[in-house]
């Protein structure tokens, strides 16, 4: 049963999703589940496992019923969940969108004493109940709750390889980095996008690379915020200023909030890489081996940590400090406070003309 209290984090979440999908796969199945929470992904994954997997198709016209939020009430939804089974062992009761039920703690009086017969889904997509209710207390003693926690940027990349590779496939680190930068944290939709790439690879293909991201997938590997970043790191103005030129010219799919994050998280890395030196040279504190300094700059692989080192050398603390003050300006002037008719390709242009000429 899961933790009734605490504030859940990814890995939680990660974690808990795993151990139900492995409960659910083997047959084991809990009376009530409420799955709650900002990321849909993992509420909508386990639902549709147990919508798929409990009943067999022929049971399923009799004792699995689709609730939603918007359009039912908890008295309904009780009444169903009390129900026996017709010519079967399950009565399956999903309940979508249960955030918009005008009383959910209702569900209280039926999760009180849940039927063994019967396996009731709340799915509260976008928010979490309070967890000093009844109706969390209840589920949480006598079922399972998942809440369900978006990642932050820098657990995006671990989560995506181990996706991958339970497929049966594995990922350049390139690509991975493609991935990642493109479709930042937003899980379903990265889901959704490898699961179609996954479905053109040739047959004996198990290696995913930048071209087959770019084929299918419609990223650039010539044109993204990860070969951005790789340019200033080089201190190659020319190149970076042909990728902004391309975001500009094709603004929806480069948005302007996506890159500047993705420099912000640049330099933060180029920062402790200096930061560990200069208490190396000043206080005698020994440097991190590469295996601890990955994991306190978050990087997705050991692949980009000689970017890193060498970016160090070409941008001291000095000059991060005063580029952290310039994306702050431009995010600011992104959002309309203090900028005039410039556009978002005019602002990434005068960004970049200023980081070189620091």
């Amino acid at each position: 049963m899961a933790k009734s209290s605490g504030k859940a984090s990814f890995k939680d979440t990660t974690a808990g999703y795993d151990r139900l999908r492995s409960a659910i796969a083997a047959g084991q199945y809990a009376p009530l589940y409420l799955l709650m929470g900002e990321e849909g992904y993992f509420i909508d994954a386990i639902a549709d496992q147990l919508a798929g997997s409990v009943l067999s198709p022929e049971e399923r016209a009799f004792n699995q019923i689709v609730l939603y939020g918007k359009e039912t009430d908890e008295g309904t939804i009780i009444n169903f969940a009390r129900q026996m089974p017709m010519m079967g062992r399950y009565e399956v009761i999903i309940v979508k969108e249960a955030q918009a039920l005008r009383k959910p703690d209702t569900l209280a009086l039926y999760t009180a004493a849940p039927s063994p017969s019967t396996i009731l889904v709340l799915c509260f997509k976008g928010k979490s109940i309070d967890k000093r209710t009844q109706l969390y207390k209840q589920c949480a003693q006598k079922g399972e709750v998942l809440e369900s926690v978006r990642p932050r940027d820098y657990e995006i990349a671990p989560w995506l390889g181990a996706f991958i590779k339970a497929k049966g496939y594995a990922i350049d680190a390139d690509a991975l980095a493609m991935l990642t930068d493109h479709l930042g944290t937003d899980i379903a939709r990265i889901a959704n996008e490898l699961t179609k790439l996954l479905t053109r690879l040739p047959e004996e293909t198990r290696r995913i690379t930048a071209r087959h991201i770019e084929d299918n997938i419609g990223i650039s590997k010539e044109f993204n915020n990860f070969e951005l970043t790789r340019a200033i790191s080089d201190k190659n103005m020319a190149r970076a200023m042909l990728i902004a030129d391309h975001f500009r010219r094709n603004p929806k799919e480069n948005p302007l909030t996506v890159t500047l994050s993705a420099l912000f998280t640049h330099f933060q890395r180029i920062f402790i890489v200096n930061y560990k030196r200069w208490e190396y040279r000043h206080k005698g504190t020994p440097m991190p081996s590469d295996t601890e300094l990955c994991a306190l700059m978050k990087l997705p692989s050991p692949f980009f940590l000689n970017e890193y080192k060498q970016a160090a050398d070409r941008y001291p603390n000095k000059k991060v400090f005063a580029i952290f003050g310039l994306l702050r300006e431009c995010d600011m002037r992104s959002k309309g406070l203090g900028n005039g008719s410039a556009d978002e390709g005019e602002l990434l242009r005068e960004l970049l003309l200023k980081i070189f000429l620091l």
